[in-house]
């Protein structure tokens, strides 16, 4: 039965020791024998030391590639041309399904073609000797991003290979990723993840965990985002985890950003337990991105911005290339370069901005109550409140494809541009709450003569990538009526990655 407790020392290594015999790199995975190689880091690659320590944002990249020579000169160019301070290493979508029998069959073809036919690095695949390489040649630490609901066996080849911070959470790798996987089951899957990462710190060893704050990416109201980081926190530090990154991705209204960013450090230190270092990640831009490269460069420098107000101890960026896929090494150096000079100009400037308390008292007060509510439904138990709360609406996620959310909330900017609720499904917050909300919308709706509708949501969803941050209907429509008539919700599932 599904419970918030601490794995027993003897069912994670058997677990361990059946993953292992999963794939033939798994034998590799000797704990013992990790814990040798790990202590002999310096470090300046101890992924947890760096982070926790540093004076100023720090940047990170996304990076995948499926061959390991090619990783390491893909990571050593974004360190060297673009300034990383940490590092990536993007995970294959075969691996993420744990297929590794399609994993290998890319890599051969990768070898032999020498062209990308995988969208990440197979590190289950590379096993644990490749990732130890990967490791020793760079300077900074090196993180595992992939997508995995089931990331158990990944965790125990890479940990194994030296990597030292995880990215993921059985929330944020479920609902916003898959349609099928139950939640319950994932929670367990995570659990293992987390106590393997647990061990390790006991050991000395101390594994960074990161749950994936944008969860869909589009439009999340950051009340959402931030109760699914605290909760996936308080799962981690229960099966041992000591240092944790709570996500949070840019919505592009920058009071809102910054009062979000504030709220999430607030209520992840206000949770989480004393003994755990809290931190926090900021991710530019998620949705859809201008296809013209200066306009996709002044993307990037609004994230660049709002990190330097908001100051977390991490940005995630993105690079000019965004609309066309998987940028060029080149372009994702520019992408590092362009985010750390807006941060360099403005972090000593005192920019004081009217409204970030308000909005930040309002963000706090909504996330209480979803985090409370999972409390409830669960009668204290974290791990079963997530899974009830989900199954009756009180927690839920915009956009999301799985089929343990009810999918039920929609967004919309307000004529500030913030994220409001237009629909509120089942969500767990107070009516005090929704009449903010709701009256926010309506004035926008009165600023665009249109009814409060699912056109702004669609309008809103386009409307980065068109050159703006609100969709605001044009003269023409406006006129006409056409996107102030009520239309349903769009068929189909949300691409959530």
């Amino acid at each position: 039965m599904l419970r918030d407790e601490r794995i027993p020392g003897d069912q994670l290594r058997a677990t361990e020791s059946e993953l292992r015999g999963r794939w033939p790199t798994g034998a590799d995975a000797d704990f013992d024998e990790a814990i040798e190689f790990h202590d002999s880091l310096p470090a300046g690659k101890q992924f947890a030391t760096v982070l926790e320590s540093a004076d100023r944002p720090l940047l990170q990249p996304r990076a995948g590639v499926p061959r390991l020579d090619d990783q390491i000169e893909l990571l050593e160019h974004l360190e060297s041309e673009g300034g990383a301070d940490l590092l990536p290493t993007t995970i294959d979508s075969y691996t993420r399904d744990n297929e590794y029998e399609k994993a290998e069959r890319g890599l051969e073809e990768a070898r032999e073609s020498g062209d990308d036919t995988l969208n990440g690095f197979p590190a289950v695949n590379h096993g644990v000797d490749a990732c130890r390489e990967l490791v020793r040649s760079l300077d900074a630490p090196v993180e595992v991003r992939h997508g995995t609901p089931d990331a158990r066996l990944l965790a125990v080849v890479t940990l194994a290979g030296g990597f030292q911070s995880f990215e993921g959470g059985p929330i944020s790798y479920n609902i916003p990723y898959t349609k099928e996987h139950d939640l319950a089951e994932t929670i367990e899957h995570w659990q293992f993840v987390d106590r393997l990462c647990g061990a390790y710190t006991e050991r000395g060893v101390r594994i960074n965990r990161e749950p994936f704050g944008p969860l869909t990416g589009t439009l999340v109201p950051p009340a959402i985002a931030i109760a699914v980081m605290v909760v996936e926190g308080l799962l981690a530090a229960t099966q041992g985890v000591r240092s944790l990154t709570l996500g949070y991705g840019q919505v592009g209204n920058v009071v809102q950003d910054v009062a979000a960013l504030r709220a999430l450090r607030e209520l992840g230190e206000e949770y989480l337990p004393d003994d755990v270092a809290v931190t926090t990640v900021f991710h530019e831009w998620m949705g859809g991105f201008p296809p013209d490269e200066a306009r996709a460069n002044g993307v990037i420098g609004l994230g660049g911005a709002t990190a330097a107000l908001a100051r977390p101890d991490k940005v995630i960026t993105k690079s000019p290339q965004e609309f066309r896929g998987v940028p060029t090494r080149e372009a994702n150096a520019a992408g590092l370069r362009t985010t750390r000079q807006l941060i360099d100009m403005m972090i000593e400037q005192e920019i004081l901005i009217d409204g970030i308390d308000e909005e930040q008292s309002l963000i706090e007060r909504t996330a209480r109550s979803l985090i409370e509510t999972v409390f409830d439904h669960g009668d204290g138990d974290v791990a079963r409140g997530v899974v009830a709360a989900f199954e009756s609406g009180g927690l839920d996620v915009p956009f999301a494809p799985s089929d343990s959310a009810k999918a039920a909330v929609l967004p919309a900017r307000d004529d500030d541009g913030r994220v409001r609720v237009l629909e509120w499904g089942d969500l767990a917050v107070s009516a005090e709450t929704r009449e903010i909300h709701e009256a926010r919308l309506d004035e926008r709706a009165r600023t665009e003569g249109r009814s409060r509708s699912f056109r702004m949501v669609a309008d809103d969803v386009d409307a980065i990538s068109d050159g703006k941050l609100i969709g605001r209907p044009s003269a023409s429509d406006a006129d006409s009526g056409g996107p102030g008539d009520d239309v349903g919700h769009p068929g189909g599932e949300s691409d959530a990655d």
